[in-house]
């Protein structure tokens, strides 16, 4: 695995390198501290699998920087760094394509973690932006322990088939992925995501990968891999 590491603190890419290494013991990793260097290095190695975004850089907006890399390299997993982790940030990053945001606050297990996450084919969400929503199930919801909504995606009316589609969206897949995924037409993978989008009372995809993270949900993969 080769891994892009963009951040213009040298501090911050030695830390990221340990953490890279205790995962992937073979990947090979670069580093870049600003946005035309990132660039330069993108062009020459075609075969980057993860990008580290550090969203503030000294030449380069982070945010103008992902969509241009999403757009440019879409096969390539992107990852946001940054010293915040507001809502609207991480909403917007999301939005734009990152598969995980990860505070640079963040202590190394939860780093660890978060990486592991993308690894496998999840999408990280800072846990300090969650919970925010209020979800009300038709019916009265159980209190869990954890005084958190006990909530199933039957309760909102969800199919099987929709469980599916969400999951896949959690992965960061497109509708065109959950097509060839799942063998469906596109109109019907559409209509599944808008009926995911007024169960969850979200108006976008990434609010609903947002609302099904603060409702606990391990949804399953949604492929055979």
């Amino acid at each position: 695995m080769k891994i892009l590491v963009i951040d213009d603190h040298v501090l911050i890419r030695e830390a990221l390198q340990g953490v890279l290494k205790k995962l992937r013991r073979d990947a090979t990793i670069l580093e870049a501290s600003n946005g035309g260097q990132a660039r330069r290095l993108i062009e020459e190695h075609s075969d980057l699998e993860l990008i580290l975004l550090d969203l503030n850089l000294p030449d380069a907006d982070g945010f103008h920087l992902l969509a241009d890399l999403r757009a440019g390299y879409p096969a390539v997993s992107i990852v946001v760094l940054s010293a915040g982790n507001e809502r609207d940030n991480v909403v917007r990053a999301l939005d734009l394509g990152a598969l995980g945001f990860i505070p640079k606050s963040a202590p190394r297990a939860v780093m660890l973690s978060a990486l592991q996450l993308v690894f496998s084919g999840g999408i990280y969400i800072p846990p300090e932006i969650l919970g925010h929503r209020e979800l009300q199930p038709p019916q009265a919801p159980q209190r869990s322990a954890g005084d958190r909504l006990d909530v199933k995606p039957t309760d909102l009316g969800l199919t099987e088939r929709q469980v599916e589609v969400l999951a896949l969206m959690m992965r960061g897949k497109s509708n065109k992925a959950i097509c060839r995924v799942l063998e469906l037409a596109e109109p019907t993978v559409k209509n599944h995501v808008a009926a995911i989008l007024k169960a969850l009372k979200v108006t976008n995809r990434t609010e609903a990968v947002i609302a099904a993270s603060e409702l606990g949900w391990q949804l399953p993969r949604g492929d055979k891999s």
